[in-house]
């Protein structure tokens, strides 16, 4: 209360990015299980990584352990402006009174995460790319070769002007409509819940991880197919008008990777998605509030 909008940008984003830092090493590990097997039946490819640690572990052997936060400072950019959007939107949707009405939450949540979705798709794209990059003894999907950030933006700006740099959005904006959705209107249920089951002590941090843990369920099982075909379109390789080579657009990728990899490929890496939602979500509001405390 008494935080203004524009205070929220500034202080969602901060919050976002301080999530980010500790974070980022389960959206490395996630990328590269999503992009694993690219459309191949099961069992018919290597796989250099199987489940969360052992391919935190891969990562660390073929990148250092400096490869667990590749694309960190894509993922810090992408983090403040879609956060900073997103809370922004959220915040003016609670002075209108919007969250009120009913279904209220999830709309707001919605329509929220979309345009921070939309705001920050050059970021994600350009995370995406650094994130996939490795060796090619344990590469998945294709890889881009950028040598910096700042590389990643002026190649694709050159190549393929400002609407190359929003390619892969259309598989972005359901993403993170669906998971803003998801989480807002299912983290503080599930709060309440673990602490009407004295699980945790009420107003507790272990009873909002609990929460935001239990929420991560909800999250996870709808958001991870967004979340697969989103990857795919960002890390797609792209002719010379700049049109995908692999996917002709969100409907396109999710029906071939349900037809060649089966309706589990939609849902690779849903581990590491899981294991981050948890920790995002209570250190995205845990340090908001805190800034909105200051």
């Amino acid at each position: 209360g008494g935080v203004p909008p524009a205070a929220d940008l500034v202080l969602g984003a901060a919050a976002g990015c301080m999530a980010c830092v500790l974070t980022n090493p389960l959206e490395v590990v996630k990328t590269r299980l999503q992009l694993q097997g690219e459309l191949r039946a099961p069992g018919t490819y290597p796989r250099p990584y199987r489940g969360v640690l052992r391919a935190a572990g891969a990562v660390c052997r073929a990148d250092g352990l400096r490869g667990l936060q590749k694309g960190l400072a894509a993922g810090l950019l992408y983090q403040g402006l879609m956060n900073g959007v997103r809370f922004y939107c959220y915040s003016c949707a609670l002075a209108a009174g919007w969250t009120g009405w009913p279904g209220g939450t999830v709309v707001a949540g919605a329509v929220a995460g979309a345009v921070g979705a939309f705001v920050g798709s050059p970021a994600y794209l350009v995370k995406t790319h650094l994130q996939a990059q490795t060796l090619a003894a344990v590469a998945v999907g294709h890889q881009h070769n950028h040598e910096s950030i700042s590389g990643a933006f002026e190649s694709i700006y050159r190549q393929h002007g400002v609407a190359g740099l929003w390619r892969g959005v259309t598989g972005a904006v359901p993403r993170v409509a669906v998971g803003s959705a998801a989480q807002l209107a299912t983290f503080a249920s599930a709060k309440d819940w673990v602490c009407e089951h004295q699980w945790f002590g009420e107003g507790s941090w272990a009873a909002v991880l609990a929460g935001g843990m239990v929420s991560g369920v909800a999250v996870a099982v709808t958001m991870t197919p967004f979340d697969v075909v989103s990857t795919r379109l960002y890390n797609q390789p792209v002719d010379a008008d700049g049109a995908g080579k692999l996917y002709r657009g969100f409907w396109d990728c999710f029906v071939q990777i349900s037809s060649k990899e089966g309706l589990l490929g939609l849902y690779k890496g849903i581990g590491a998605v899981y294991l981050r939602l948890g920790p995002h979500t209570v250190l995205s509001l845990f340090f908001w509030d805190e800034l909105r405390k200051m």
